[in-house]
């Protein structure tokens, strides 16, 4: 078969990240592929701004800060036994996972 994975790692939580990517590392590599990765990405962030009080205190705001923490895994010499295992791993569930062949 013989064709490059490319597999996507989003989410909130850092070590949700980290660790379902280590996930996804050993049970490639107890296949036989090769794996190069997993390489972050720059975090996203988003900040809000929020007044604290509607009318009296208008210069008193609140900040909030959301970050997105992205991972990238290439698989390179996949066979279908990488594939089977790749879609019975269980990963949790606060982490969007994409791939593409």
């Amino acid at each position: 078969m013989s064709q490059k994975i490319r597999i996507k790692l989003n989410s909130y939580d850092h070590n949700l990240v980290d660790k379902s990517a280590e996930k996804i590392v050993k049970t490639v590599k107890s296949t036989g592929a090769v794996v190069s990765g997993p390489i972050p990405l720059p975090t996203q962030k988003k900040i809000f701004t929020v007044n604290r009080s509607t009318f009296v205190n208008k210069k008193a705001r609140e900040q909030f800060q959301l970050s997105t923490f992205k991972r990238i895994l290439d698989i390179y010499s996949s066979t279908p036994k990488t594939i089977d295992a790749l879609m019975k791993l269980e990963l949790p569930s606060g982490v969007e996972v994409e791939i593409k062949v």
